[in-house]
């Protein structure tokens, strides 16, 4: 998916990568894309934007797909996308699984320890309401029973080139 046609796909206000289109995108539209989002981050925060992962009970595959983010094809860092250790140092929490029992008071105080303006990115399906556990005993379903949620990135799990073009929509629009 070249960058015009997802720009065309973002003011119909759709955004959807299928996985065909996603997983055989060239690394010259890579390039493309992440220029972008590089110049929408340094417009909107004028320095990188910075992400706290937390995982509240995934399967792992949404953490394998964040650090192929980091791998040298995508090598997001270089767009201005840092991951960070500490929620004190975040714009926002990307949080992946639904939210067991055990992690809510964790993603609360998470939560409270990020800065203002602070955004909360639910990445995958069980995040958004919990998938096949939103049913369960030990979980509290998805993560917008906890947090307002100003993003989602659907998928079992998003590859990374979702990833990338779910949080240059959500940059563009904020």
């Amino acid at each position: 998916m070249s960058l015009n046609i997802f720009k065309n796909s973002l003011r119909k206000g759709r955004v959807t990568v299928s996985l065909d289109k996603a997983a055989f995108i060239r690394p010259a539209e890579i390039n493309e894309i992440g220029e972008e989002l590089k110049r929408l981050i340094h417009k909107k925060f004028a320095r990188s934007f910075h992400i706290r992962e937390v995982d509240t009970a995934s399967c792992g595959a949404c953490e394998s797909e964040i650090i192929a983010c980091s791998n040298p094809f995508y090598d997001i860092q270089r767009f201005g996308i840092d991951f960070v250790a500490s929620p004190r140092h975040a714009d926002a929490l990307l949080v992946t699984g639904p939210v067991s029992k055990n992690m809510e008071l964790a993603l609360k105080k998470t939560y409270e320890a990020v800065p203002e303006p602070k955004f909360v990115i639910a990445m995958g399906d069980c995040a958004k309401g919990g998938a096949q556990f939103s049913d369960s005993y030990y979980t509290c379903g998805g993560v917008e029973n906890i947090l307002p949620v100003s993003l989602h990135i659907p998928g079992c799990p998003p590859n990374p080139t979702q990833i990338i073009f779910c949080l240059l929509d959500f940059l563009d629009k904020i």
